[in-house]
């Protein structure tokens, strides 16, 4: 049971988690996003002008999701697309240079992180790499212990659409139609209890 729909620039495609011990019991829309990639805090970014060396260079999203250019001083990156952080610094720097050309790469993505923690083997933190399943992120860590309550894991997801979500590994197994797979989004945390 999946549903599409448009939010700001990205599509949210649900996905279906079961929330209590019976298998017809109440269901929760849990939304996990895709489209265009957005820049971060710490992912680091190659600023090029064209023709002109001297500012162009590679650097760091800062904590606060500004960086520091020459000329222009701060510029917001964190939650823009090289597309319109390339057209920012391009703007800012048009009363110093006539019709600048600005490329941006993001060269180190560093923002987009999971964590898993509780009872899994190796808790820790995950670099989100392309679409990761819940299944997939306690994978990473090595899998359940002994002692992990399988039917008690928890997601947090925080900012639009989160929230907590109980989240029972004998529902993501069934794989029948009223259930699919929960990707994570950056930022979430999966607790083993």
């Amino acid at each position: 049971m999946g549903k599409s729909r448009m939010v700001g620039a990205g599509v949210w495609v649900a996905a279906v988690v079961g929330l209590s011990a019976c298998a017809h019991g109440p269901q929760v829309l849990l939304p996990t996003a895709e489209g265009e990639f957005r820049i971060g805090r710490e992912d680091v970014v190659e600023i090029s002008v064209w023709r002109d060396a001297d500012l162009s260079r590679t650097v760091a999203v800062r904590p606060d999701g500004y960086l520091s250019l020459p000329l222009i001083g701060e510029v917001r990156a964190e939650g823009r697309s090289a597309v319109e952080l390339a057209a920012e610094v391009a703007a800012k720097l048009q009363p110093y240079i006539q019709e600048p050309k600005v490329t941006v790469i993001v060269r180190e993505v560093n923002s987009r992180r999971i964590y898993v923690t509780g009872e899994v083997v190796r808790p820790g933190t995950y670099p989100l790499r392309g679409r990761v399943s819940l299944l997939q992120a306690v994978a990473l860590a090595g899998g359940f212990t002994d002692f992990a309550d399988r039917e008690g894991i928890l997601l947090i997801r925080q900012g639009h659409g989160g929230g907590q979500y109980p989240v029972r590994y004998s529902e993501l197994l069934a794989g029948d139609d009223r259930r699919t797979e929960v990707f994570l989004m950056p930022g979430d945390t999966v607790v083993v209890p």
